[in-house]
């Protein structure tokens, strides 16, 4: 990694943008199955504003609390790390949403030891993922479904992010805006996929999204404590999620 330190706001772009080699463009934000269950294009901004409020808010906190453990004492960055882990499984209670974001984790995870693997931030959470391993391969499994053994020992995406906002410098906020901005924009990506839809309308759900993605992240900006991370249930995208995960054709994994 070079020595040169773009600005905070070209890296908060670089997070942002869809061609980030995370496995993003294989996720619809869960859209493709809802679509399959009978949701119409019309009600897309709905879907956007349910998840906004739901699934989004929840992985925006994890990510707000993960930065923050990782920027505080550094004596207790692993054991933070691993309560903040703790706490987004506890609230992902769907198996098909854990592998998902775990995927997802492992692809910026790859990310961060390319760019800041020295950084003390990705040191701690290696720790941490290890110290889970090592818990896991000691204990009896207790669920069963898509995520097998040796995948739930990889952190989720939005501790993952966390960590990554901390090495670049963002602050709370930006991480928790970064979750939902890309949240929002995955949905709207893969409708141009899914749906004959004029791509300006697309863009125009993103905008129009915009107030509730600043609302939400000004609602968990605040966060530091892994107990008060939001259990914001969303039963049914848990049930499409895991019907999707049973399904032999589909364009998008999740």
């Amino acid at each position: 990694m070079t020595d040169v330190h773009p600005p905070t706001s070209v890296l908060f772009a670089l997070l942002a943008d869809a061609r980030l080699p995370t496995g993003g463009h294989t996720q619809s934000a869960g859209l493709e199955p809802a679509l399959l269950a009978g949701l119409s294009v019309a009600d897309v901004p709905g879907y956007v504003g349910g998840r906004l409020a739901t699934v989004t808010r929840t992985e925006a906190a994890v990510a707000v609390v993960a930065r923050h453990v990782v920027t505080a004492d550094p004596d207790e960055r692993v054991a933070g790390l691993r309560a903040v882990w703790e706490a987004w499984a506890a609230r992902t209670p769907a198996p098909a949403l854990r592998e998902t974001s775990q995927r997802l984790g492992r692809g910026y995870l790859r990310l961060a030891h390319r760019l800041w693997g020295a950084h003390p931030a990705v040191v701690a959470l290696d720790a941490a993922v290890v110290a889970e391993r090592t818990r896991l391969a000691a204990s009896v499994p207790v669920l069963t479904g898509p995520v097998g053994r040796s995948d739930r020992a990889q952190p989720p995406r939005p501790l993952v992010l966390g960590v990554v906002g901390a090495c670049v410098g963002l602050d709370a906020r930006q991480v928790a805006q970064l979750v939902g901005y890309d949240d929002v924009q995955t949905i709207a990506s893969a409708t141009l996929k899914l749906a004959p839809v004029d791509p300006a309308e697309a863009t125009g759900w993103v905008v129009a999204a915009a107030p509730t993605v600043e609302a939400m992240a000004a609602g968990v900006a605040h966060l530091t404590d892994p107990g008060d991370i939001p259990a914001s249930g969303a039963p049914l995208l848990e049930e499409w999620a895991q019907q999707h995960a049973r399904r032999t054709e589909r364009l998008f994994s999740a």
